[in-house]
């Protein structure tokens, strides 16, 4: 467990994959179920192993697990008849027999069919399919203190053949424990967790114990996270910090929290 910032991160070191176990191998489907359920992969890389990011990500992909994308604007609606109907945004290349044939592929006799972006057929099937996971991921290159200063360049350089930006990777020693504040950051950051601190009625604003929410999440998330009676029972809230216009705002449920706002709820006894 991973305490960082008031936050308890849990963090499960899986086996590393080998190759096929998309398919059963090595205990790989076992693995990869535990690693759809997460809401963020973490790959931990040896600087003299950055192939194994190819392997690992391949692995994935054939698990159906998409790494840094969104879903693809594809909707899919079946009806009774008339066959399968196919509406397109501009600029979409494929054209409407190819997408036909992906949905009747994929059972679809009866459809209304809407492509609102530039996809290709990989992500056609996904959007057609509902059993696609799409996660964030970061990656860690570790024995980051044996890197000799003339191979960082071929580092760097296989980092990039794998659409990685070196700049983005977190180089760590384990070894030696550097980098790993660097990397518990990046993981908080990845997240999108905000920490909330409560104005409790005669004790005072709680810095120690903060409710830990998303970003995006609201007053009313932070009603359900705190659970009893609160939904009921709730009349207004008062913000003050990032995402208030002044001090002790009144807002109501509907209202976006940030990072390191002071909320006090106000509900009826």
């Amino acid at each position: 467990m991973l305490k960082h910032k008031g936050a308890n991160i849990q963090i499960l070191d899986v086996p590393g994959l080998i190759e096929g176990a998309a398919g059963g191998r090595g205990g790989g489907k076992e693995v990869l179920s535990v690693v759809r359920t997460a809401d963020l992969i973490v790959f931990l890389i040896s600087v003299f192993e950055i192939d194994q990011y190819d392997r690992l990500s391949e692995e994935l992909y054939k698990n159906k697990i998409r790494l840094d994308q969104d879903p693809p604007w594809v909707n899919v609606r079946k009806k009774g008849k008339d066959g399968i109907s196919v509406n397109t945004a501009t600029g979409v290349e494929l054209d409407d027999e190819t997408v036909k044939a992906v949905l009747r592929e994929h059972g679809y006799v009866n459809a209304d069919v809407t492509i609102g972006e530039q996809i290709d057929i990989d992500q056609l099937i996904d959007g057609v399919m509902d059993n696609r996971v799409y996660l964030p991921s970061l990656v860690a290159i570790n024995k980051a203190d044996l890197i000799e200063p003339d191979y960082l360049p071929k580092v760097e350089d296989e980092l990039r053949e794998r659409d990685i930006d070196p700049d983005e990777a977190i180089f760590i020693s384990a070894e030696e424990e550097k980098g790993l504040d660097s990397l518990t950051e990046r993981i908080w950051e990845e997240l999108g967790l905000i920490r909330i601190y409560m104005d409790k009625p005669g004790r005072g604003v709680d810095r120690e114990e903060p409710l830990i929410l998303r970003e995006g999440d609201t007053v009313d998330d932070a009603c359900e996270k705190l659970g009893g009676s609160f939904d009921e029972r709730f009349r207004f809230a008062r913000v003050t910090g990032p995402s208030a216009k002044h001090d002790e705002q009144q807002v109501g449920r509907d209202h976006e929290l940030a990072d390191e706002d002071i909320l006090r709820i106000v509900a009826n006894r």
